[in-house]
């Protein structure tokens, strides 16, 4: 049975991790057999924005990690404690969490920084040729992470040429994708969908996540 990590920034589209893409993800794992566990960094959240309006809600804050215990049913351990040689693969759900709380792309765009932990569990994933799954706007860091630690990697985010061009400037590459289709990265064994960079709906966003999973657990049976 693999392991598989699934990487939470918080709990909601604007300021965390989005739920319906991090639902999807651990049902089309659970409904696979595979073990999962869910991770978080133990931090505060960029900004806490009220989800009824849009607007950020000053003076407020929130954990990361506790937020994303919403999603995981309080099952969620401390990013900095996983331990990449006990998992098979990670996974990145997207959601404005992972480029303000994972990342600073929704601040700074093609400046970014990236928490250090993200990027010690993407470059330890990579390096011991294990598979990643990354959507929605995630693709960015991962893309930004492996250009550059020297990996030539190719990403999805769906076709918004902005962020496409960002993801290039960085020295990925980018393929423009449909929202039910995936791009395998033979390469580094990264896997990425569009999800709701592209999706109108739940079913839209399913349909590549369920083979985003899919081909991220192939990949764990022939690594």
């Amino acid at each position: 049975m693999p392991r598989i990590a699934v990487v939470l920034s918080g709990c909601g589209v604007h300021d965390g991790a989005e739920i319906h893409e991090s639902v999807i993800t651990l049902l089309a794992l659970d409904r696979a057999g595979a073990e999962v566990v869910v991770a978080a960094p133990d931090m505060d959240q960029a900004h806490v924005v009220n989800h009824l309006t849009g607007d950020e809600a000053p003076g407020e804050t929130r954990n990361v990690a506790v937020e994303s215990a919403r999603i995981a049913r309080g099952a969620v351990i401390d990013l900095a404690r996983l331990d990449c040689a006990t998992i098979d693969a990670v996974i990145f759900p997207g959601g404005f969490g992972a480029a303000k709380n994972l990342c600073s792309y929704a601040f700074d765009g093609p400046e970014l920084t990236i928490h250090p932990e993200v990027e010690r569990v993407t470059l330890e994933m990579v390096r011991a040729a294990r598979p990643i799954g990354t959507m929605c706007i995630a693709p960015v860091m991962t893309a930004k992470i492996l250009a550059d630690n020297g990996f030539n990697v190719t990403v999805t985010i769906g076709n918004d040429e902005a962020t496409a061009g960002h993801i290039e400037s960085f020295g990925a590459t980018h393929r423009v994708c449909a929202v039910d289709e995936i791009v395998l990265d033979a390469n580094t064994r990264v896997v990425s969908t569009p999800a709701y960079m592209l999706a109108g709906s739940i079913k839209e966003a399913a349909a590549g996540i369920e083979k985003l999973v899919a081909a991220v657990l192939q990949l764990c049976v022939r690594k």
